[in-house]
């Protein structure tokens, strides 16, 4: 054998030695690949909270012009307008209502940790005015997933919802009288406490249920899709262990999963109940994925 093949023998690696290499490797990737992913989810609750910073300054400019009032009416529908861009219930609900509202909201419309639709179930919802009776349906989402309104057309995919108090007046009467057709007097600067009100949160349907201003109604077994009384629409781990909201001060900040109880809903809602610390909530009375969350 040549000294020259000695050599490159001599500067061979060994299995042994490429074993390690690889172990080596295999346990660089294992650190690094959870930071990557960690410092992308906050890269996304960042984008998602711009998203909603451009909501808040559409809002406050909104009742600014409108003496201080959020389209309201006697179901809460009229915010649905504000999530699609297009006002629902309209006499042309394909049309392009943007001198109504004066912007477009598709752009904005998605948080960056929930962008594609899926099916997780329905909801729908019925509403009347003077220009006849509406019905629309749509598909529900989850904390990875977008909702999506199907009806009236066209399809609309979205992935934060509304306080539906502030849409009706400011509370909420669990059964309301037929058809919603008094629009109720609601001025934003009435009330007190603005940074306590929640206006809209990430979620998997557009609107809250009407028995959000019972505090009652406690979480769901399990993440889910978000469905079920109360506050569950709002109950998604989408920015890990917080979601994010705007308030009535046009502020944006996190909110806890376990603070949405102690949140200024509505007029009626105990933000004492049974759900949070001053209501006597003991760790076990929550569901077990939630035990670990900060309390409130």
């Amino acid at each position: 054998m040549s000294a020259r093949k000695r050599r490159g023998i001599e500067r061979a690696f060994t299995l042994v030695e490429l074993l390690v290499v690889i172990a080596v490797i295999a346990l660089l990737l294992g650190l690094a690949i959870p930071a990557f992913q960690g410092a992308r989810n906050q890269a996304r609750t960042v984008l998602c909270q711009s998203n909603l910073r451009q909501w808040a300054m559409t809002l406050a400019a909104y009742t600014q012009a409108h003496d201080g009032c959020l389209p309201a009416d006697m179901g809460g529908n009229l915010g649905l307008w504000m999530l699609r861009g297009t006002l629902v219930g309209d006499s042309d609900p394909n049309g392009n209502h943007a001198a109504f509202h004066g912007f477009h909201t598709r752009r904005i419309a998605l948080c960056p940790m929930a962008t594609q639709p899926a099916f997780n179930g329905t909801f729908r919802a019925s509403f009347s005015s003077d220009k006849g009776a509406w019905q629309l349906t749509g598909e529900v989402g989850s904390s990875t997933d977008a909702w999506q309104i199907l009806t009236p057309e066209p399809p609309f995919v979205g992935s934060y919802g509304y306080n539906h108090s502030l849409f009706c007046g400011f509370r909420v009467d669990p059964f309301p009288l037929l058809p919603f057709t008094r629009t109720p007097t609601f001025n934003t600067l009435s009330v007190r406490d603005h940074a306590s009100i929640p206006v809209m949160l990430d979620a998997t349907m557009p609107m809250s249920t009407r028995s959000i201003s019972v505090s009652m109604f406690g979480p769901q077994a399990n993440t889910g899709n978000g469905q079920g009384l109360g506050l569950n629409a709002f109950l998604i781990d989408r920015h890990g262990k917080q979601t994010n909201g705007i308030f009535l001060d046009w502020s944006v900040r996190k909110v806890g999963l376990k603070e949405l109880w102690t949140l200024r809903w509505a007029s009626d809602f105990d933000r004492a109940g049974p759900w949070t610390r001053a209501g006597g909530v003991q760790p076990e009375d929550w569901p077990e994925w939630m035990r670990k969350f900060k309390d409130y």
